[in-house]
Formats: C-alpha cells, structure tokens, sequence
C-alpha cells in the first residue's frame, strides 16, 4: 500500500503529543465504497452533510484493507450523541460506561461514538465524565475529544484506523496499516500494562484478533497478558459471556482455546472446566470433547451456517457437570436426582464468572437431559422424541461425545439411521432395536474405549432445526 505522505510516523504513547496522521489516498488504499454498508454510508453523509467529521472506524477498515467483508460497520464522529440524535429519528443512545448513538434501520444496527479523549488527559478525572477502578479498570470514559485523541485512546493500533467520508481516505495515527501488511498485533502506547489494566477484555480481544487474523501478538504484549490474566475475574460476568461468544464463534475457536489456556485466561473465566481438563487420568479425553465440538463450531461459521450459544456452553460445562453428577451418584444420590443436582449446582456457579442468560441456560440443560434419553430410546419412546424441539441439538451432542471417546459410535449410527427411515422403516426399527440399540442402563458420561469409525451424522449446532437458534 502506498501513502500519499511518506514521511514515517512515531508510533504515539497513551497520553504523547499525537502526530500527523499518515494519509493513504482513495487510489492508494483500494477500500471502494461498494464493500461499504449501505446504511453506514446514509449516517456518514448525513454527519458530513450537517457540517461533522465522520468516518468509518476500526475493525470495518481493517477487515475492508485485507479484502475482508465487515461483520460490523462502526462510525466516529465529532458529533455529540444528542447531536446524532437530532439527526436520525432512528436513533436510540445506550450505555453509560461508553455513551454511544445507535441508527437502527430494521434489524441493521449502526453504531456511532463520538470522538474521545485519552482518560488521562485534560485534568480532573473527578469531572462525572471518566472514572477508574482501584485497579486502573475504565469505569466510565464519556469525555469527548478530536480524531487525534481518538486514535490514540484505542486498543491495537490495527483498530485505530479511519476512512474518511469527506476526502474517502485511510487516516494511520499509530503504524496500525505497517502492522497489518506486517502481520503484528500491538497495543497502542509504550505501556501494554497499562492499557491492559484499563480494559482486562483487551486481552480477550487480543487472543481472537490474533486467532481471526492470523497476526503474532507482539513480545511485550503477550508478557502483559501472562501477567495479568487474573485481572479477568474483575470483569462482570455479563460483559464475559458476550466476549466468550465472539471468541468461540469466530471461526477459530479451537485456535483461540489453545491461546485462553497458553495465556492462563481460560481458567479465571471457567475454573471447573479448566480444573477438569488438568485430571492427569481423564483430563485429556475431556478436553478432546470441547475441541471436536468448537471444531464443528469453526466448520459451520466458517460455512456461513447458524450456531447456537447454549450449545457452545452445554459443551465447556459438560465435564464439570459429569464429575458432579458421579460424585453424588456415588454418595447414593439416585441417578437421575443426581444428575438434575449436577446441572443446577454447575450451572448456578459458573454464572460468578461468566453469566448465561436464562433463554441460553435453560436450553443447555435441555441438551444435557436428551443425553440420558437418547441413551434409553424404546419403541414409541424413540419416535415421540424425534419431535422434541431440542432433539437436534441433543443428538448432535451425543455424536460429538461419540467422536470423542465419551459416548457409544454404534449409539449415535442409531440414531442416525432411524432418521434417515421413511416411516414404516423407523416403525420396524423400533420394533426390532436393530441398528446398534444401546443396552438398558448406560450412564451418561462413562468414557468407551472403542474408537472404531464414527457413523453418525451430527455437526455439532443441532443442524438447521431447534438447536441452530433459540
């Protein structure tokens, strides 16, 4: 990419005079505004038309320069959100932490930030605009600023590039366009610590852009992440819950487990999980579950298909809920009391650190249940559960845990086959328990050893039917 400025830019500190921007020109970027949203480009002509600075922000810059599509198209602007507002009659304002406009077209959402000012600039933090925790967390950063400060105050510098509306070029306060062409992700400023400790989420973000991406952290921003990781446990757990989803349905899910464990950030966020994979007997084979189902997660996303986030969490908590349930099976607690104890109580802790909405709870239980059900099919029974509005979910798990050792292949090639029957042929199916009925009695949860080859045909969302949304 060639810039219309050639003159190189220092790479700026949090609070450092900020530098001319480097400027690549419409012919030197190749961004065409056909790749851009038709309704983010209503919003930056209407704030340019009523005489504001906008421009397209971040990971849509970032995504259209390495001629990916944007899932997102975020505007700044110098504009106020009461100035937005009186703009766009579609227009909602949301937040408090961050004050942020919202132009709603339908189900398209458009969000726009006005122009911000480092935390620590200006003075007073005490004004009502800015306020930090005890351990330099952002609380509240509603102070406003110009595009320069802006740039600034942004995580990766791969995320403080802007195209601007007026002139339709890519403004670089940060080096952020050398470190993509170079494949690096840093931190904006001299002091990784520091802006880590302000957002510990960044650390999220830096492991699923990395992931994403395909970009190297850079050396003193992976020394940051090993040295804070256990700042996660101060973020609220319902801000967590929408971070581990955009991890793992990213596309590189597996790739970003391996990173959360490398970094010690799995662990703060879902400790049973983490201290069941650590079992030096089962521990590997748990493990091996969640992966083959994340691996089907990242072929679905990657695919363009639906997936379903009670599924993604069915699968983390599916071992801690195993070892509870036979921890009380063997105290003597009936099995199926036992179980129903288990998904509670696992449940109900897990949500201390990463919360689970109860439409998302209620289905990962739901997915759990089937298991015992799929594994005790008898005639009618069998074909009464076909119509169940999580079967597809449920069938799909079993044949995950099946691929991975944890539950019987000839089971889930049952419950293949009779799907695949017109209905005469599953009438007799039922009738006859061929096709690799299971024995009476199987537990949910006990490791087979055969590996032979796996028959069934479930791809880990519950397919198009009632596990693939809720």
């Amino acid at each position: 990419m060639t810039e219309s400025s050639s003159e190189s830019i220092p790479r700026p500190g949090a609070a450092a005079e900020v530098p001319a921007p480097r400027v690549y020109d419409r012919g030197a970027h190749g961004i065409s505004r056909a790749a851009i949203d038709d309704n983010a480009l209503k919003v930056l002509y209407r704030l340019r038309d009523a005489g504001h600075r906008a421009c397209l922000v971040g990971g849509g810059v970032r995504d259209l320069l390495l001629g990916r599509e944007p899932k997102d198209f975020d505007i700044a602007t110098d504009a106020t959100p009461e100035q937005v507002r009186e703009l766009f009659r579609n227009c909602r304002l949301i937040g408090r932490r961050f004050r942020l406009a919202h132009v709603v077209f339908g189900r398209d959402v458009i969000e726009v930030a006005t122009f911000r000012a480092p935390h620590d600039e200006d003075g007073d933090e005490d004004d009502g605009r800015v306020a930090l925790s005890e351990e330099g967390r952002i609380l509240r950063d509603n102070r406003y600023g110009t595009i320069e400060q802006d740039a600034v105050r942004r995580d990766f510098t791969i995320n403080a590039l802007y195209y601007d509306i007026e002139d339709f070029s890519v403004l670089d306060y940060t080096g952020g366009v050398e470190d993509l062409e170079a494949g690096v992700l840093r931190l904006i400023g001299d002091d990784p610590e520091t802006r880590l400790r302000e957002d510990p989420v960044r650390m999220l973000r830096a492991v699923r852009f990395a992931a994403k991406l395909g970009l190297r952290i850079a050396a003193e921003v992976e020394a940051a992440i090993h040295e804070l990781a256990p700042l996660m446990r101060t973020v609220a757990p319902a801000r967590l819950f929408d971070e581990v989803i955009k991890l793992f349905h990213s596309g590189a899910a597996v790739t970003c487990l391996d990173e959360l464990e490398r970094f010690g950030l799995f662990e703060p966020m879902f400790p049973e999980a983490a201290a069941s994979f650590s079992d030096p007997e089962q521990g590997r084979a748990r493990r091996q579950f969640l992966v083959e189902s994340l691996r089907n997660t990242d072929t679905r996303i990657n695919d363009g298909l639906g997936v379903n986030p009670a599924f993604l969490y069915a699968a983390i908590l599916w071992a801690p809920v195993q070892i509870r349930a036979a921890a009380l099976i063997a105290d003597e607690e009936p099995e199926i009391p036992a179980w129903q104890q288990a998904m509670a109580s696992v449940l109900e802790r897990q949500v201390r650190t990463v919360s689970i909405p109860r439409r998302f709870s209620q289905v990962v239980r739901e997915i759990w249940e089937l298991q015992a059900r799929l594994e005790r099919h008898r005639g009618a029974r069998a074909l009464r559960l076909l119509g169940h509005p999580r079967f597809r979910a449920g069938y799909d798990f079993l044949c995950l845990r099946a691929r991975a050792g944890d539950a019987d292949p000839a089971l889930c090639q049952w419950w293949t086959d009779l799907q695949e029957r017109d209905e005469d042929g599953q009438q007799a199916m039922v009738k006859s328990g061929s096709g690799g009925a299971p024995r009476k009695g199987r537990r949910r949860g006990g490791r087979r050893r055969g590996r032979g080859k796996q028959g069934g045909q479930g791809d880990g969302q519950g397919g198009d039917g009632g596990g693939a949304s809720v």
